[in-house]
């Protein structure tokens, strides 16, 4: 099943963003296809040894919930990827 950019994007606006920024970290979209989702995480996520966890508990997860199948790319850094977009 292949999940529509609009899907991928909804998921990232109401669920992974705003639990990212209740913990003082930043979510930047760095490309969005349809069953491909980059991101990147910044704020109190750079270098944060505890930022796999949240990749593996909370972002997969919303992201299989509407794209079982897709790629998701997670990276982590004070320097943000050149044309990622902050999701607010």
């Amino acid at each position: 099943m292949t999940a529509s950019i609009d899907q991928l994007l909804k998921v990232l606006r109401e669920v992974i963003a705003p639990v990212i920024r209740a913990d003082g970290g930043e979510v930047y979209v760095v490309a969005v296809e349809p069953n491909h989702l980059s991101l990147h995480l910044a704020g109190r996520y750079a270098g944060c040894p505890g930022a796999p966890l949240v990749v593996r508990g909370v972002i997969e997860p919303a992201v299989r919930s509407v794209a079982p199948t897709a790629r998701l790319d997670v990276s982590c850094g004070i320097k943000v990827p050149e044309g990622a977009s902050l999701v607010s």
